[in-house]
């Protein structure tokens, strides 16, 4: 689809599927606000008699997978006509686009789902979703009692913009399964200019941030993504929001899933939160679409043979090699190294870092003996990913 095209067939489809119903005439007309943020775009419809009846979308993105960023293709806008449902386009459509974007240099893929289950038959493995921390100003008070060294800057999200969307890209580089949307989608943020900018400096470089927007006095003060290369960055921030205890009751803000809330301050009365739910609430998935994205990747000691089955765009067998640090898929004429049976879901959530080997068989991903699952730890030690875009 171009960018005209898609006002009459994916927009309003999306809509439909994702917005409260029927639109206004208002509503609509917005859409054309949109096209420069979509232009990037890959978008596929199928289409029947001038009706179109589904819509899939990719967004080229950037993520990084245990420290080596990648080309990974963002799938959104994924609707069905509601007379046209459960006919099978949706997954001719996805087939189409995910061999599309790995033929085009993505080997790696991400999304929100509607339904988890729909998409683990595509191959997709399921990311910690990130979490929901929510607490009183007053329970800051002790830290406007603390000297801290650096400062903060405070300004709309449009003037601050550059220095948020670098400060993104430095996230990108050191976070594993960070990932961020490519310029032409990212800058909506700074046009719609809907936020406040807050960020933590130290030395003149910026080591934290979070934008925000307060709902009403003696109310909410509602935080996006607060971003912390290390505990004084982010206890800057948290310095700067105390000093709100005479005007909000509130604040709310999201973390990074391996982030612990409840040990930022002694005494903080905070409320943690991760719910999953279906299809409003769902937490993200990622997979890879090649193999590609493993070869380089930093490794532990291990060597493996892994044999894949059961999906589109990985298979065949493969000797994964970690003992010089770095994995490498290399050949095999020893015919010694253990051997694992693994599914495209099975090898991204060993990749991503967010199951055991020993797991995968208990839920369908594969087998693994003994001796296998003992080298595939060495070589995909369990991290937790931050998949930071939110689609």
């Amino acid at each position: 689809m171009t960018d005209d095209d898609r006002l009459t067939t994916s927009f309003p489809l999306a809509a439909y599927a994702f917005e409260s119903s029927p639109l206004s005439a208002a509503r609509t007309a917005e859409f054309r606000d949109y096209l420069p943020y979509n232009q990037g775009n890959r978008t596929l419809i199928a289409e029947e008699d001038g009706t179109t009846l589904a819509a899939v979308s990719a967004i080229p993105m950037r993520q990084n997978l245990r420290g080596v960023v990648l080309p990974m293709a963002g799938v959104a806008g994924v609707a069905t006509h509601p007379l046209a449902r459960r006919q099978g386009h949706v997954r001719t459509l996805l087939h189409q686009l995910l061999d599309e974007m790995r033929d085009e240099g993505h080997p790696l893929s991400a999304l929100y789902p509607f339904r988890p289950s729909f998409y683990a038959r595509f191959g997709y493995a399921g990311l910690p979703k990130p979490r929901r921390v929510t607490f009183a100003p007053a329970n800051l008070a002790a830290l406007l009692r603390v000297d801290l060294p650096g400062e903060v800057g405070w300004e709309r999200v449009a003037a601050g913009y550059p220095a948020w969307r670098a400060f993104t890209e430095r996230n990108l580089q050191e976070r594993h399964g960070f990932a961020i949307f490519p310029d032409h989608r990212a800058v909506g943020m700074r046009d719609r200019d809907e936020y406040w900018l807050l960020t933590a400096r130290v030395g003149g470089e910026v080591t934290g941030a979070v934008t925000y927007r307060i709902d009403e006095h003696g109310g909410t003060l509602h935080g996006n993504e607060l971003l912390a290369t290390d505990p004084l960055a982010r206890a800057l921030l948290l310095q700067f929001f105390a000093r709100h205890v005479d005007q909000i009751e509130r604040i709310t803000v999201q973390v990074p899933p391996d982030e612990l809330p409840e040990l930022w301050l002694t005494d903080l009365d905070v409320h943690v939160e991760a719910r999953t739910a279906v299809p409003g609430s769902s937490a993200p998935m990622a997979r890879l679409l090649s193999l590609d994205a493993l070869s380089g990747l930093p490794a532990g000691p291990g060597r493996v043979r892994i044999e894949l089955t059961g999906d589109r765009w990985l298979a065949g067998t493969h000797l994964l090699d970690g003992t010089t640090g770095v994995l490498e898929l290399v050949d095999d004429t020893t015919g010694r190294a253990p051997t694992a049976t693994l599914t495209a879901a099975g090898l991204s959530a060993l990749a991503y870092g967010v199951l055991d080997p020993a797991e995968l068989p208990l839920r369908g991903l594969g087998e693994v003996s003994v001796d296998a699952a003992t080298e595939l730890r060495g070589l995909f030690p369990r991290r937790v990913p931050y998949l930071f875009a939110d689609f």
